[in-house]
């Protein structure tokens, strides 16, 4: 028998922790985007942790910018992010006030809210497809810039609100490289910081970092 997720907001000290254990802790867990459309809600079912100045592969990593302000400020907000000119990313900062780390939210499961998701993801050819990817994940939830900022732990009305959903138990989650990131040397991540659950069929595929070729 499948339990009931738990609707309980998760606190903001859930978020105040390093990076490294809110990232798995977050498997399982329920985000809900209220939109004018109404609810979306999605069950995480892969992340990745990226550790601020201590990280290479972090947008931190070389110190505050007007693009990560978000990451530097109090844990539980959202740090969204603009890529390749035409997707976004959505993430959670983590850490004390400062440390700038936050877990990139890879993929999930719409539990909630489907038809509104379908209608943002056309071109998803199933429900498990909906946001399997980072940048699908933001498209199924219609996050963009406008919602970085948003605090995920505030009381009241909140277009983005973290729950503590079910949380998945150690045995079933796995964990290797990020998917795509250069790490120490550009030979490839060798931090193995992607976790996800275990034979979850929208966990995303792995792929590799494939250097840019300079032009000759």
């Amino acid at each position: 028998m499948i339990a009931t997720p738990d609707r309980t907001p998760l606190p903001r000290d859930f978020f105040d922790r390093p990076v490294l254990e809110v990232a798995p802790d977050l498997l399982g867990r329920i985000l809900v985007r209220t939109t004018p459309d109404g609810p979306i809600s999605l069950r995480l079912t892969e992340v990745e942790a990226y550790d601020g100045p201590n990280d290479p592969g972090s947008h931190a990593y070389r110190g505050r910018t007007t693009r990560n302000d978000v990451m530097f400020g109090p844990p539980g907000h959202v740090y969204v992010y603009f890529t390749y000119g035409m997707w976004h990313c959505m993430n959670l900062v983590c850490g004390p006030d400062g440390t700038a780390s936050a877990v990139l939210l890879r993929a999930g499961e719409i539990v909630e809210g489907v038809e509104l998701a379908r209608k943002r993801r056309l071109s998803a050819r199933s429900d498990k497809e909906l946001a399997k990817g980072p940048a699908r994940l933001a498209t199924a939830l219609e996050v963009d810039r406008a919602l970085d900022g948003t605090d995920a732990c505030a009381s009241g009305e909140t277009p983005l609100r973290m729950l503590a959903g079910t949380a998945v138990a150690p045995d079933q989650v796995r964990n290797g490289p990020r998917t795509g990131v250069a790490g120490d040397g550009g030979n490839g991540d060798v931090r193995p910081w992607r976790f996800w659950i275990a034979a979850d069929p929208t966990v995303s595929p792995y792929r590799a970092h494939v250097p840019r070729r300079r032009r000759s």
